[in-house]
């Protein structure tokens, strides 16, 4: 039961992360016995006149059947329309295409309408993974939209998240962005999160070799530069070589590139810092995770902006739990020392953020999907459609596509408050949760438009 209320990577996931998930994974190249089970389940939940599938399919009466064949005719290609080669790549092995049937050679290549009306078709098939699939007229994106969430509904039902009273004691760590100015000296780092990607790490020295990996991945200009072209005017060029013999003590970025790891920590994050203004990166985006001091942190903490952090986002926090109740939005958010907090849309590097500051707060879209061409697709994608946005927020909203930046946002501000002043919590508390929900409501079905354009 503890795995239901666990946060981390070994907890139970919630019914839209399950959802989102399953819906896409490659189901008919799965493990035999697991692709089975699986049908199997879709068969026979919830009735008492079960079929048995795994004799049937142990004796070989049955098989699962692509209804979208594997293997595109002439008539299929008709069938799908001017998209059917991206529509066939995205779709032919999820569970939305497979069924179960004992008549596989029988159906072969043929046409939709023909394996539905051909004698034991889909028609005539007892199976209960046929009916609605007999119901259609014809088998393209809209069908296996709607099987897809039609199997999804059922799948929540099938495996249920385990109930559970059991409540784990919260533990929360202390956490810091690259962009706060603290001392880091002689804390041991836990985790550390990039962009809402937690990854776990025992070291300074493990964080800085992941997150410049990361960051390589993404655009290997930067190091590369640094390592084969000597600038005595960039700082960073005395930590970054081709040759290892130049350093102290090497790590290996990739092949012909190292960087200098024998630093104190107070340098590796200075350096991190030049590396974000080298790559273009908002340092917001990385968050450390701190193992407890034996001292008291929160008696060091009082009267600091951390404090006062800490302590609004605990004030804010039932408002915004409370209106993402059902989207999950902002479920595994929990009180931070730093300004900000996000919440997760299902859409990997795209989130809703509540800000915190000294003179305003605000609400955003945050879009860096970790490519500047991507991302600013995305933001023209809704930019062109921000009359109707705007009329739908019943505000106009601050768009900044960011040129000589990757990301993008899309923001709404309430002016005239602080965090500094209790006596607008309420009143900044209430903004987050009600904008956020609206940024929510609005933009997340565009974004799942566009995704499923691509």
């Amino acid at each position: 039961m503890h795995f239901s209320q666990n946060l981390s990577a070994a907890g139970f996931p919630r019914d839209d992360e399950f959802i989102a998930a399953f819906s896409i994974r490659q189901i008919y190249q799965m493990n035999s016995k697991n692709k089975i089970y699986l049908l199997e389940r879709f068969e026979n939940y919830g009735i008492d006149e079960d079929k048995d599938i795994y004799r049937h399919f142990d004796e070989g009466t049955y098989s699962i059947e692509h209804i979208m064949p594997q293997h595109l005719t002439p008539a299929w290609v008709t069938e799908l329309g001017e998209d059917y080669e991206n529509i066939h790549e995205t779709w032919i092995h999820r569970l939305a295409n497979l069924t179960l049937t004992a008549y596989n050679a029988k159906y072969s290549n043929s046409s939709f309408r023909e394996k539905r009306d051909m004698p034991k078709g889909f028609h005539e098939s007892g199976l209960r993974l046929n009916t609605w699939v007999a119901q259609q007229d014809k088998w393209g994106l809209d069908e296996l939209e709607k099987r897809s969430d039609l199997m999804m509904q059922r799948s929540v039902q099938i495996w249920s998240v385990p109930e559970t009273a059991y409540s784990p004691a919260e533990k929360q760590l202390d956490a810091y962005s690259l962009e706060d100015d603290v001392d880091l000296s002689g804390r041991e780092i836990i985790r550390f999160a990039y962009k809402n990607t937690e990854q776990p790490v025992g070291s300074w020295i493990l964080m800085m070799e992941q997150m410049l990996k990361i960051m390589h991945a993404e655009d290997k200009s930067v190091l590369t530069r640094l390592a084969h072209i000597d600038n005595p005017d960039d700082e960073l060029n005395a930590y970054v070589s081709d040759n290892p013999a130049d350093l102290r003590g090497a790590l290996e970025i990739e092949q012909g590139i190292y960087l200098e790891r024998n630093t104190s920590t107070n340098t590796k994050i200075s350096m991190l810092k030049k590396f974000f203004k080298a790559y273009g990166a908002n340092q917001e985006d990385l968050v450390f995770y701190l193992k407890d001091e034996e001292t008291n942190d929160r008696a060091d903490e009082a009267g600091t902006r951390f404090e006062i952090r800490r302590n609004y986002w605990k004030k804010a926090l039932p408002f915004i739990h409370e209106v993402h109740a059902e989207d999950g939005c902002f479920s595994n958010v929990t009180t931070s020392k730093m300004n900000w907090i996000s919440g997760t849309i299902g859409i990997g590097g795209i989130t809703i953020g509540c800000i915190a500051n000294f003179d305003h707060s605000r609400v955003e879209l945050y879009i860096d999907r970790g490519n500047k061409e991507i991302n600013k697709r995305i933001f023209d994608f809704l930019f062109q459609q921000r009359s109707a946005i705007e009329a739908e927020m019943g505000v106009p909203l601050n768009w900044w596509r960011y040129e000589d930046r990757r990301a993008s946002t899309i923001t709404y501000r309430l002016e005239g408050v602080s965090i500094e002043k209790e006596e607008d919590w309420t009143q900044m508390a209430k903004f987050h949760a009600q904008w956020s929900k609206r940024f929510y409501d609005v933009f997340v079905p565009l974004l799942q438009q566009w995704v499923a354009m691509q």
